[in-house]
């Protein structure tokens, strides 16, 4: 039994090594490419039209505020279509037609699409908006997001300068990152995709994503690579694909931001962790068989295995948590001790996400060295969150399809907000938080027998895992129950 443990948690951590080490590339690149000065694309000499769509589905809080702001975008109103693709079944629809009546007075070409189902959901609904679309490009973005006055003139640009870009994906920023430690550690999460992953993917030549809102796509790159298709729950990630696969470029602006919400409640984060993560599964199946096919580069295809599977590493951090606590007392009886000696490479995959979070911070931010801090809270809350995202892993590995869940937003800029006593706050618990709560208790004794052993090295990882269970697990049943006893019935 002990040899199936060890042999268990090496593989685990091997795993986990492959994709941690993954990150030491990136790193390697972005200080390669860091020294590159983005060239702006220039101004518009001819102003092309361009359509805006707006994907909502029961946005009460914040519909008014993304409508005004895609008003609010600088670029000529003749050429400015503005498409609010509604699927609401809740006064949303009320406030959306009342915001829509009010600025088409003021002499904008804005329209509210209604359908009868939500078939194909955010998919569909961009889908049939584009059948009745009038511009040559198409602007997307979601309820949660602010759009700068500038983005269509700081994104536009490149399209004219260059017939082959079909994709211009602006930087992610957070209007609530300084909300919670919740949106604290999103946000270190997000800044590490958008600062580093994407601009060191463009810059190479790898396949990046559009990340479904706060983007500019050419028309005719949509329908040239099949247009928006519903069967992953991923379907920007999917269409990115497909269009870099018919030969099309993509542009990442990592200076042009677009100002977004994070989900300030965690189950309503529970959710949309579990759809990208079973989507990007779910799209990992239906196009890496075609990406190997393809005649790209080696070095791309190989990459963009590490970009649809890097989710993977959830059951197996699960697995190597539950294996901690076996091997303090196989450490402890002095068997295999070869074995633990070498283990200690595995601490290179811990090496490489923080150096890959750290660079991350530092370009951005002025106080890079106290939101560091707060990192060894975010592999807390990884670890906490690898119970939801396995069952997503699991989930799209066997092709059981569910429902796209929308994150819900509730307009929070600053702590004087809150989303309790809001529509929309899940109130119903998920499963998996029983598994979370076992699991930190069982941690917890791995962090107990650790101590009392004096296996003090293994501490620090045990300690993560507890903490990570416990936050995750005591803020789902909290959240839940201040959704359930102050939301309006």
């Amino acid at each position: 039994m002990a040899e199936i443990i060890l042999f268990s948690y090496i593989f685990s951590l091997t795993v986990l090594l492959i994709f941690g080490s993954h990150g030491f590339i990136m790193i390697y690149y972005y200080l390669k490419y860091r020294s590159k000065k983005h060239q702006p694309a220039g101004e518009i000499a001819s102003y092309p039209v361009v359509t805006v769509q707006l994907p909502v589905f029961n946005e009460m809080y914040v519909a008014g505020r993304l409508i005004d702001a895609a008003c609010a975008m600088v670029y000529p109103k003749d050429k400015l279509e503005i498409q609010l693709l509604d699927d609401s079944t809740d006064s949303t629809v009320e406030v959306v037609a009342a915001y829509v009546e009010k600025f088409r007075k003021q002499g904008f070409d804005i329209k509210q699409l209604r359908r009868e189902n939500r078939k194909g959901f955010k998919a569909g609904a961009l889908r049939e908006g584009l059948e009745l679309a009038r511009g040559e490009f198409i602007a997307i973005f979601d309820a949660d997001f602010i759009p700068r006055q500038d983005f269509l003139l700081k994104t536009v640009p490149y399209f004219i300068t260059d017939p082959r870009i079909g994709m211009v994906q602006t930087r992610w920023e957070h209007l609530n990152s300084e909300y919670s430690l919740l949106t604290r550690t999103q946000a270190m999460a997000l800044d590490g995709h958008f600062v580093i992953e994407q601009s060191v993917r463009n810059n190479v030549g790898f396949f990046i994503n559009f990340n479904g809102t706060g983007g500019v796509w050419r028309r005719s790159c949509i329908e040239d690579a099949g247009n928006w298709q519903a069967d992953t729950l991923t379907e920007d990630l999917d269409l990115s694909y497909r269009a870099q696969l018919r030969g099309w470029k993509f542009k990442y602006l990592n200076n042009v931001t677009s100002p977004a919400e994070l989900p300030s409640e965690i189950n309503a984060l529970k959710s949309q962790q579990f759809r990208w993560t079973k989507g990007a599964i779910e799209t990992a199946r239906k196009i890496l068989p075609v990406v190997w096919k393809s005649k790209l580069a080696l070095a791309v295809k190989i990459h963009a295995t590490f970009h649809l599977t890097n989710n993977l590493v959830f059951p197996f951090i699960v697995l190597a948590g539950i294996l901690n606590v076996p091997l303090v007392f196989i450490k402890h009886e002095g068997l295999y001790d070869s074995y633990f000696t070498f283990m200690s490479v595995y601490v290179f995959a811990f090496i490489g996400s923080f150096l890959f979070y750290l660079f991350s911070q530092k370009d951005v931010y002025a106080d890079w060295r106290r939101r560091i801090f707060l990192f060894p809270l975010f592999m807390a809350g990884s670890m906490g969150f690898a119970v939801n995202n396995s069952r997503a892993v699991i989930e799209g590995l066997f092709h059981k399809k569910s429902e796209f869940v929308r994150t819900p937003k509730y307009s929070i800029r600053n702590k004087k907000d809150s989303w309790t006593g809001k529509q929309y706050v899940p109130i119903k618990i998920s499963s998996t938080v029983v598994i979370e709560m076992i699991l930190a208790v069982y941690c917890l004794f791995g962090v107990v027998s650790s101590v009392y052993f004096l296996e003090i090295a293994a501490v620090p990882f045990q300690l993560l895992f507890f903490l990570g269970f416990t936050f995750v697990s005591v803020m789902s049943l909290k959240h839940a129950w201040l959704a359930r006893h102050l939301s309006p019935k």
